[in-house]
């Protein structure tokens, strides 16, 4: 994994940046754009956790968790995961993906999570097989037509 890379929270003046990364156009129906996810994190601060992925200075990559939501809205069942992951098309295959699902573990697993959660929309060419590689599990369920997976967070990082 490549050692350069670091989260920076999106501030004034590094967000031009977040919505320059754009992942190959046939990704772009699997992930919002970051417009609109920084668009989520403005109304819902609570649990929006967008930083932007830099190698060095150059950005390479977006992400957003969810931190304590209340999953089916009773109060019931909180849950924190990856809610977006934009890795720009030039940095592909060069483990972006793998910092950003491990950063957002690092940061459930600081606030006393035990478990990472992740949705996927379905389909060839969209992210399934990428996120069943680093371990997580489908859990049977749907949220708004996408699979969820889940990460057992007491397994070791996915270096």
């Amino acid at each position: 994994m490549n050692k350069s890379l670091r989260l920076a929270p999106i501030t004034p003046a590094n967000v031009e940046m977040a919505l320059a990364v754009n992942v190959r156009p046939d990704q772009e129906r699997f992930v919002s754009p970051v417009a609109k996810s920084l668009a989520e994190a403005y109304v819902q601060p609570q649990v929006a956790w967008p930083r932007l992925i830099l190698d060095g200075d150059r950005p390479v990559g977006f992400l957003m968790a969810f931190l304590d939501i209340d999953w089916n809205g009773k109060g019931v069942d909180f849950r924190s995961g990856l809610w977006r992951l934009n890795v720009a098309a030039e940095a592909q295959g060069q483990g972006v993906g793998r910092f950003a699902v491990n950063a957002v573990a690092a940061e459930v697993r600081r606030r006393g999570g035990a478990q990472l959660y992740v949705t996927w929309e379905p389909g060839e060419g969209g992210p399934e097989d990428f996120y069943r590689k680093l371990g997580f599990q489908l859990t049977g369920e749907e949220s708004g037509g996408e699979k969820v997976g889940v990460l057992d967070l007491a397994v070791p990082d996915m270096n």
